[in-house]
């Protein structure tokens, strides 16, 4: 299999076109289209990550309103 890898941005009319493919007329090729992975990475996974944090009371007890015993 032939591997043919180009790296291009969508324009505005989100149409698509490459040319001087290097395959013969009548082949039958796969197309497959997906982000770069470049911006893959620009996309935050974990939106929380590396942002301050502060424990208003860290050792109260949790829900003890809640409790039935109490």
């Amino acid at each position: 299999m032939q591997t043919y890898r180009v790296e291009t941005t969508i324009p505005s009319n989100k149409v698509l076109i490459i040319k001087e493919l290097p395959f013969l007329a009548g082949d039958r090729v796969e197309v497959i289209v997906r982000r770069s992975k470049r911006e893959r990475k620009r996309r935050r996974r974990y939106p929380l990550r590396g942002k301050p944090i502060r424990y208003i009371d860290p050792f109260g007890s949790v829900a003890e309103a809640d409790w039935e015993v109490l």
